[in-house]
C-alpha cells in the first residue's frame, strides 16, 4: 500500500490490484473514518478527500494501512444484458492486436460475464472487469475527439459503454441502442458498482430484442410571467446556475461541479441576505442583460464589470460587491469585465429553480443540472421571505482578479505522479510560463508552453481519480489544469494539483494570461504516522 499526495485535502492510495482497491473501498463504506469526505475507486487506486481539521494525512495513512484487504466483494444479483451490434471501427484492429479473428473477438466478448467495478470518466460510464484476458488491448495511441454515445469499447483489462458523445481513447468494437445514462431514471446510471453485465450479439438474436427500460421524459413547464421573475434579454455566453457542488454521486460517475469562484459566490449571497448555498447565476464575460418584473435586491461579485441600470427615470450605474435595488421594469446590463472571467448574480430570496441530483450546479461536461440560461429565458424568483433578515454591506473581493497581461502564480502540491516525469520535466513545469489558450472552459484550463513536459517513459496509466485543480499531462506534454467540471477519473498522469486556496483564483484567469506554477514543497510519499 502506497500513499501519495494529491492536494492539501486529498490523497491517493495505490494498491496491488483492483481486488485490493475494492476491498479498501468496501471497508471504508462499512467502517468510515471520521474526517473522510469522499472516496473515488479506480483500477488500482483509491482517491480519498478528507477534512484536515479532523484528521491529517499521516494519521489517515496509518488508519488505512491497518485495514483488511483480503475480503472479496460478492457479486450483485442484478444482471444487465446489453444488446450490441458488433460494427465498431476498431474491431479489426482489436483482432489484429489479440491475434484472433473478428468472429472470435465477438464470441469471447459475448461469452464473458462482467462486473461493474466502479464508475467514472462520465456519468453512467461503468468500468467493467471479468472479461476474457485474451481481449486485453491498449488504448489507442491517438484518442478520438468524439466517440458516439452507445459505443462499446475495450481498454486494458476493462470493457465499457460510452454513455454520451465524448472524447476518448478506448478501442470501439460495437454499438448499443441502450441508454446508459438517464437523468430521469432512478438511479440515472444503468451500470451500478457490483452489477453483473453480459453483452448480447444483436445479429444472432431472433425475434424482438428487449431493451432496459428508460424513464419517461419529464415535461417541462413554462415559467409563469405572472409571478416575480427576470426576463433574460441578452446572453452572449449562456449563464449557468451554480451552487457549491454536487457531492455523493461518485457511484454514478458524477463529479461535484459547482461555482468556480466559491468566495465570490458566497459573497454575492451574503450581500443579498440569502441562506448559505443559495443558487446563483455564474456569468462568464460581459453582455448579459435582463429585465426585472418586480421590486427586488440583487448583488454581483467576482470579476469587476460595469453595471448599468435603465430605469423609468434614466440610466444609473452600480458597483459589484454592493446591494443593488431594482424596481419593476428596470433593465440591468453587464459590460465586459476589466479583469477576471466570471461574476455571480444573486437575488434576494433566490431563484426558483429545481435541483438535479440534490444540487443546483450545472456540470457542462456531464450535462447534469439546470439548463443553461440563454436569451429569452424567464427566471422565476422566490419570495424574499426566504432571505435572511439582513444584508452584508461591507463585502470586498478576497483577491484582485487577473487581467490578460498578468502572470498568475499558483501554488502547487506535487503528486501523485510527479515521479513519472524526468527532472527536466518537473523543472519545465515550474520554471516556464504557461499561456492560457482559448480552448479553456469550466472543464479545464488548457495551457501552452514552448517546451512540453518530458516523461520518464511512455507507460500507460490505469484510470484513477482526479481532483479539482489537478494538472494532468497528456501525450502532447502540454498541461491541462482541471476545474470544477473535470471528469471523475482520468488516464493521463497528474504531476501536481493547485492548492485549494488558489482554486478561486484559477477560476478567474482569462484567456492569454500566463501561469507560473510554484511548488509548496518537494514531492514525497506520505508516511503513515506511528501510533
Amino acid at each position: 500500500m502506497r500513499f501519495l499526495p494529491v492536494s492539501l485535502t486529498t490523497i491517493l492510495v495505490e494498491l496491488a490490484d483492483l481486488d485490493e482497491t475494492l476491498a479498501l473501498f468496501a471497508s471504508l463504506e462499512n467502517d468510515p473514518v471520521d474526517g473522510v469526505e469522499e472516496t473515488v475507486p479506480a483500477a488500482r487506486t483509491l482517491m480519498i478527500r478528507f477534512r484536515p481539521e479532523k484528521i491529517d494525512r499521516e494519521a489517515l495513512a496509518a488508519e488505512l494501512s491497518r485495514r483488511d484487504l483480503t475480503a472479496k466483494i460478492p457479486p450483485s444479483d442484478q444482471l444487465v444484458e446489453i444488446p450490441v451490434r458488433y460494427d465498431g471501427e476498431d474491431l479489426a484492429d482489436v483482432a489484429g492486436l489479440t491475434g484472433l479473428s473478428v468472429d472470435e473477438v465477438v464470441r469471447r466478448h459475448t461469452e464473458s460475464e462482467f462486473i461493474v467495478a466502479f464508475c467514472g470518466f462520465a456519468p453512467g460510464f461503468g468500468y467493467l472487469v471479468g472479461g476474457d484476458p485474451a481481449l486485453h488491448v491498449p488504448r489507442r495511441q491517438s484518442p478520438r475527439t468524439r466517440i458516439p454515445a452507445g459505443s462499446v469499447a475495450l481498454a486494458g483489462a476493462f470493457s465499457g459503454v460510452y454513455p454520451q458523445n465524448s472524447p476518448g481513447g478506448w478501442q470501439i468494437i460495437g454499438t448499443t441502442p441502450v441508454k446508459m445514462w438517464d437523468i430521469d431514471r432512478d438511479p440515472g446510471a444503468l451500470f451500478q458498482p457490483g452489477y453483473r453485465v453480459r453483452f448480447v450479439d444483436m445479429d444472432k438474436v431472433t425475434g424482438k430484442i428487449s431493451l432496459p427500460a428508460s424513464a419517461p421524459a419529464k415535461q417541462a413547464t413554462e415559467p409563469s410571467r405572472e409571478k416575480p421573475h427576470f426576463e433574460v434579454l441578452t446572453a452572449p455566453m449562456p449563464a449557468l446556475f451554480q451552487d457549491l457542488g454536487r457531492f455523493g454521486q461518485n457511484g454514478q460517475g458524477v463529479s461535484a461541479s459547482g461555482a468556480l469562484d466559491r468566495g465570490a459566490f458566497n459573497a454575492a449571497n451574503r450581500i443579498t441576505g440569502n441562506p448559505h448555498n443559495t443558487p446563483c447565476l455564474e456569468l462568464t464575460l460581459g453582455g448579459f442583460s435582463f429585465r426585472a418584473s418586480s421590486r427586488t435586491v440583487i448583488a454581483l461579485a467576482g470579476a469587476p464589470c460595469p453595471i448599468t441600470i435603465e430605469t423609468a427615470h434614466g440610466r444609473l450605474t452600480a458597483n459589484i460587491y454592493t446591494p443593488i435595488s431594482l424596481e419593476s421594469g428596470d433593465v440591468v446590463t453587464l459590460g465586459q469585465p476589466s479583469k477576471g472571467m466570471r461574476c455571480y448574480l444573486s437575488v434576494r430570496g433566490g431563484f426558483d429553480v429545481e435541483p438535479v441530483l440534490g444540487s443546483f450546479a450545472t456540470d457542462t461536461l456531464a450535462i447534469v443540472g439546470p439548463k443553461p440560461v440563454v436569451a429569452g429565458a424567464i427566471l422565476p424568483l422566490k419570495s424574499e421571505a426566504k432571505a435572511l433578515s439582513s444584508v452584508a454591506i461591507d463585502e470586498v473581493a478576497s483577491f484582485e482578479p487577473p487581467s490578460v497581461d498578468d502572470v498568475v502564480t499558483l501554488d502547487v502540491v506535487l503528486g501523485p505522479r510527479t515521479d513519472w516525469f524526468s527532472q527536466r520535466g518537473i523543472e519545465t513545469l515550474t520554471n516556464q510560463l504557461w499561456q492560457v489558450t482559448p480552448q479553456s472552459n469550466r472543464v479545464g484550463i488548457r495551457l501552452a508552453g514552448e517546451i512540453p513536459l518530458e516523461r520518464r517513459d511512455s507507460a500507460e496509466l490505469p484510470s484513477e481519480g482526479t481532483a479539482t485543480g489537478a494538472i494532468q499531462i497528456p501525450h502532447s506534454g502540454q498541461p491541462v489544469l482541471f476545474l470544477a467540471d473535470h471528469p471523475l477519473t482520468g488516464g493521463y498522469p497528474v504531476i501536481g494539483a493547485v492548492a485549494e486556496y488558489h482554486l478561486d483564483l484559477a477560476g478567474q484567469i482569462p484567456v492569454n494570461a500566463k501561469i507560473q506554477f510554484r511548488p509548496i514543497g518537494p514531492f514525497a510519499d506520505i508516511t503513515a504516522k506511528n501510533t
